[in-house]
Order: structure tokens, then sequence, then C-alpha cells
């Protein structure tokens, strides 16, 4: 797939999720098999660019290329300041969000809550296509709710603005995240428009994956909240689409070694204060499923400090690596 000069490696894309795509998590993703990870979304709002939660959001040191930011607001000039500003740090394509519901987002008209407003879409693209000479790109939902799914109409805006890759979650913003996915809308956008299309949603195994760009005839997928715990899920994809074959389930003990070099890089890119908080949920999601894991995310949970944090995993993951030592 290539999104402006960029060939990707492959069609596989890390959706952006607000406080997990962090430079860590995409740079774990990109070395197990994603052929793009996007940021967390940025905000256009220039008075929050010194924080240090969005430089670090900004923060591309060392990663794979291509670097993809998302930007996130409502103001077409603001954008369009907030695009020139992110590729004058580093970013290689700029990538707006009008896809999260998240209320605190969609309040204040941003996210999927622009596509209510057809025009100003528009205004907001060409102004943000205009302002940078990388490729723009824009993840959306299917629509507003089931009786206003303008997804279509959309991406026409967004093709005639020059915007090089349209990323579609195949809810509207109304759905949130409950129920299913559906991909008849993808379908429709994709045999409407000629730029890469990308299908988003419910994509949870290899098999989904198939189904889901055979049934859209997308041109990449993109995968989110499978990919928490379970940063593999793209090696495993792109090897199934392939060969037609699965790959064996991971061993526990490769699962240890990916888990440990994940929180080491998360210790350095936040310190410890926040590095141990932000670990907790990656620790929680590594161990979802595994015997006694309830009681050991208590345990886990209940620590401030590097040593203990990594002390208390060792030690339950090298009791799951030795039961299936006895086990094999």
């Amino acid at each position: 797939m290539q999104i402006g000069p960029y060939k990707l490696h492959n069609n596989l894309v890390l959706a952006p999720m607000a406080g997990v795509t962090d430079r860590p998590f995409r740079q774990l993703c990109k070395k197990l098999g994603a052929g793009l990870a996007v940021s967390e979304m940025v905000s256009s709002n220039s008075l929050l660019w010194g924080s240090t939660k969005t430089k670090r959001r900004a923060n591309h040191a060392g990663e794979v290329e291509p670097k993809s930011i998302q930007i996130a607001g409502a103001d077409p000039d603001m954008l369009a300041e907030a695009a020139r500003y992110n590729v004058d740090n580093g970013a290689q394509i700029i990538d707006i969000n009008m896809g999260c519901p998240a209320k605190k987002v969609c309040n204040v008209m941003a996210g999927s809550a622009l596509l209510t407003n057809e025009t100003l879409v528009g205004q907001i693209l060409d102004k943000v296509v205009a302002a940078v000479d990388v490729p723009v790109t824009l993840k959306i939902r299917t629509g507003w709710d089931k009786a206003n799914r303008n997804g279509v109409r959309i991406a026409r805006i967004a093709e005639s603005a020059g915007i090089q890759a349209l990323s579609v979650h195949g809810r509207t913003r109304a759905c949130g995240y409950k129920g299913d996915a559906e991909f008849d809308t993808i379908a429709e956008i994709k045999s409407m428009i000629t730029i890469p299309v990308i299908a988003n949603g419910d994509i949870t195994t290899p098999e989904k994956a198939k189904y889901v760009l055979e049934y859209t005839n997308a041109d990449g997928i993109m995968i989110g909240r499978a990919a928490q715990g379970s940063p593999w899920i793209f090696r495993e994809i792109d090897h199934y689409l392939k060969t037609g074959t699965k790959l064996p389930n991971i061993a526990v003990s490769e699962v240890r070694s990916i888990m440990l070099e994940h929180l080491q890089n998360l210790y350095e890119f936040y310190g410890e204060y926040t590095g141990v908080r932000v670990a907790r949920k990656h620790i929680s999601w590594y161990s979802k499923g595994q015997k006694h894991g309830a009681a050991f995310r208590q345990s886990v949970n209940q620590v401030d400090s590097i040593e203990e944090q990594l002390r208390i995993t060792k030690e339950f993951f090298d009791r799951l690596t030795m039961q299936e030592g006895l086990a094999a």
C-alpha cells in the first residue's frame, strides 16, 4: 500500500488510540509486523503544544518511518497551523481525526462530531492539505448515527480535497464501540473513490482480517483494541494473508520477553513515576486470560516502583513459562 511517496511494507496499520499508541507501543507494533502506526491525537490548540503530554505524543525520535501524527480539532486555521507545527517537528504524514466518538472530543465539535457538518469538513481538509507538503490522511466513521450514514459523501469530499488515504471505522458516532462493526458502508466507500481505503473495526483475528479485506475490497486494514496486549497480531495477520496458514500460538516465554522489552522502553520514555503507571494497563492486557491473572493484576497495580513492578511481573510470567515447559 502506498501513501504519497511512502510505500508501506504491508497493508496493516495500528490505529491511533489515546493513551495507548505512544512511541514505545508504535515501535513495538512496527517491529512485530505493522506497516504503519499512527500517533495518539495531538490537539490543534497551540496553547497545549508546550505541555509535557503533547510533546511526548509528538515524539518520534528513532521511530521507523514513515512517521504519522494525528491531529484533532474543529477550526480549519488551527488545524492547518497544527499540521505545519508537526511537520516542522518531524511528522511525515498528517492524519486528521474525524473518527473519535469520545464525548469530551465531540462536545467541542471535534472528532466524529465533525461528520454532522460536511461544509466544515471540506473547509478543514482544504486548509490542512494546502498547509503542508506531506501526505494528509483522514480517519472517519461511517456517519453520525444509523439514520445518517454519510460516509460516502465525506469520502468524496476527502478525495476532492487531496486526502491521500482514508481510514473508516465500521460504526457510527452514536454507536460508540457497542454492537458489531458493519462493513457494507466501507465497501460502498471503496467503490466510490480511488484513494486507498483502510477498513477498521472488530478485526481481531487473521481470518477476520482476510474476510474484511475481501468483503470491502479495501486496500488495508487498521487494528486498534485487538493489538492491546497482543501486538504480535500484526505478524499473525501478515503471515496468514501471505500464506493462508496460521502461525502457532505464541509461547508464554515470548510474551514475557516482548512485554519486558516493552516495559523497559516505557520506563525510559516516561521516567519512573509515569512509566510505572502507564505500564500497568499494558501488564493487565498481557496477562489477560492467564491463570491467576486477576490476583496478579491486583498485586502488581499496588506498587509504585520500577523495581517492584518488574519483580512481581517477572515472577508471575516465570511461573507461567515453567508451567508451559512442563506441559510441553
